[in-house]
C-alpha cells in the first residue's frame, strides 16, 4: 500500500489506517519471542531517561515512550518558547538561528579559535550529517555514533568493521575517528543533543499521536546483519548498529539491495530525517534511525 504523503513536507508518508503502522496496542500475537538486547550491546548508564536496556529491546519497539536528553529542554528553554510562537515555515530557520549563535557558529574567534585552527569550527552538526551521508563509515558518522553510545547507551556494532572487542584494533580505530572529529569544535555533541530534540518536536507537531513509521533498507544478505532471532514469514530480530539509515521508500530501498527489510521504527527513535532542515540532507527519503533490538520483514523485489 502506499503511504499517503505528508503535505507538511513532500515525501515523508505516515500513513494513518495502513496496517503496516503499528499504534502500540498489538498483545503480540504471532510476534517472535523476547529475545533481548545483548549486554555486550549496551552500557549501563546513559544520558536520557531510560536505560540503554531498555530503550534498546523489542518491548520498547512495540511500546514507545518518550526518550528525553539529560538537561535539554531545561537548558534551552528560550529556544522551545521561540519555536511555539513561529509559524511551522518559519521553525526551521528559528532553529538554526538559535544554534548559530548559541554556539558561535559564524564567530569562531568569540570561542577562542586562533589561526588555522578556525577550520575545526565548521565541523558542526549539518557537516556532521552530511558526511554520514556519504560515509557512515566516516570520521563524521564516528562522532555521529559516538553521541548516540554517550546519549543512550548503545554501543555501536560496526565502523568500516565489525566492533567487538573494545580492547580491540577495530575499536581502537573507531575511538581515534570519534576524537578526531570532536576535536576543536563548539560543543559538537551539544549540538546534536538539540538536532534530536528539535526533530522529535517537530515530528510531534506534525503527526500528533503517531506512534511509528514503517521504514525499509536494501540489503544484499541479511546475514550481514546480527540475526538473534528467526521466525515464520520471513521475519526476524536484529541487532541493528547503534545508528542507522533507513527510508519512507520501499522503492527507493530496492535500489540498495535485493532484499528489503522493513520495520516498524518508533518515532523516537528518530535522529534525523530529509527535510527537516533543508540541505543538510538530500535525496533518498532518508531517516536516520537510533538502534537496538527490532523485528523486522524480510522482503525480495
Amino acid at each position: 500500500m502506499k503511504n499517503e504523503v505528508d503535505p507538511a513536507r513532500p515525501g515523508m508518508g505516515f500513513p494513518d489506517k495502513d496496517p503496516a503502522l503499528c499504534r502500540g496496542d498489538d498483545k503480540g500475537e504471532g510476534t517472535l519471542g523476547q529475545a533481548t538486547l545483548p549486554r555486550s550491546a549496551r552500557l549501563p548508564i546513559n544520558r536520557c531517561n531510560l536505560p540503554a536496556v531498555v530503550l534498546g529491546s523489542l518491548t520498547y519497539q512495540r511500546h514507545p515512550s518518550p526518550l528525553l536528553l539529560d538537561g535539554v529542554a531545561e537548558l534551552h528553554r528560550d529556544l522551545f518558547r521561540r519555536l511555539e510562537a513561529a509559524d511551522a515555515a518559519a521553525r526551521s530557520e528559528v532553529f538554526r538561528d538559535y544554534l548559530t549563535v548559541h554556539f558561535q557558529l559564524e564567530w569562531p574567534e568569540e570561542m577562542g579559535y586562533t589561526g588555522d585552527r578556525k577550520g575545526r569550527a565548521r565541523a558542526n552538526y549539518a557537516r556532521m550529517i552530511r558526511g554520514w551521508s556519504f560515509d557512515a563509515d566516516s570520521r563524521e558518522g564516528a562522532v555521529l555514533k559516538g553521541w548516540v553510545e554517550s546519549r543512550f547507551g548503545l554501543l555501536p556494532r560496526w565502523h568500516g568493521e565489525p566492533l567487538r572487542d573494545p580492547a580491540g584494533d577495530a575499536w581502537l580505530r573507531y575511538m581515534e575517528m570519534r576524537a578526531q572529529g570532536l576535536y576543536g569544535t563548539s560543543a559538537l555533541e551539544a549540538q546534536l543533543d538539540l538536532v534530536y530534540t528539535y526533530c522529535q518536536y517537530e515530528l510531534a507537531r506534525r503527526h500528533p499521536g503517531r506512534r511509528h513509521v514503517t521504514l525499509y533498507r536494501g540489503v544484499n544478505r541479511v546475514a550481514d546483519h546480527e540475526i538473534l532471532e528467526s521466525g515464520p514469514g520471513r521475519r526476524h530480530i536484529i541487532l541493528l548498529n547503534n545508528l542507522n539509515s533507513f527510508t519512507c521508500s520501499r522503492d527507493r530501498a530496492c535500489e540498495f539491495g535485493d532484499y528489503i527489510l522493513a520495520v516498524d521504527m518508533p518515532l523516537t527513535k528518530i535522529f534525523f530525517y530529509c527535510g527537516l532542515l533543508a540541505g543538510v540532507l538530500q535525496g533518498e527519503d532518508e531517516f536516520l534511525a537510533i538502534g537496538g533490538a527490532v523485528e523486522v520483514t524480510l522482503t525480495t523485489l
